[in-house]
């Protein structure tokens, strides 16, 4: 690799890591530390599995919603999966020794966040149908990415990463929709 690109490299790990300890930094406040569990805790399924059980019972396309979710989330499941398993990135609290790990985790690599990946599927999901929730699931899920690097489970850079695989498989939900033309930002 020439030395150019290391450099770039290595400076863009430093500010990746920089921002992740000074984020967790956050979480020695055990208020914040719970609260942001609790965010996590419900970014994990929770919330999304109550979301699909009852939205058949809410809306008159329910069931399909709920099919879709189901299937682009298995979707976003995959890829996550594979490339945790290619990339092998070990998470920042195992890293560095500044970075306090401030809640439970469900496997061993960082790279990318699901949670943050399905929480953008999930939430983009939902405003197609149900606009008049966006404000709150646009909150909620940048919450759950901001829960993944204050609990020293992600670095910046894994949850910009998992959003922005969200958000491609929320765009081939789109295509899926014939929608092409609909682009949120």
């Amino acid at each position: 690799m020439p030395k150019a690109i290391r450099s770039i490299i290595n400076q863009c790990n430093k500010v990746d890591t920089d921002w992740c300890i000074k984020l967790n930094r956050l979480s020695k406040n055990l208020y914040i530390q719970n609260f942001f569990n609790f965010i996590s805790w419900l970014g994990n399924g929770k919330i999304w599995y109550l979301i699909i059980f009852l939205i058949p019972f809410i809306s008159d396309s329910g069931i399909l919603i709920s099919i879709e979710m189901i299937s682009f989330g298995l979707i976003g499941t995959a890829i996550y999966r594979i490339l945790k398993k290619k990339i092998n990135r070990p998470r920042p609290y195992k890293i560095n020794q500044s970075i306090y790990l401030g809640g439970k985790i469900l496997d061993q690599f960082s790279f990318p966040s699901g949670h943050t990946l399905h929480a953008v599927i999930f939430s983009l999901i939902l405003i197609f149908y149900f606009s008049f929730v966006s404000e709150i699931l646009l909150i909620f899920t940048m919450l759950i990415a901001l829960s993944r690097v204050i609990l020293g489970m992600h670095y910046p850079s894994d949850v910009f990463v998992g959003g922005l695989i969200g958000y491609i498989i929320f765009n081939l939900f789109l295509y899926y929709k014939n929608y092409e033309n609909f682009i949120l930002i």
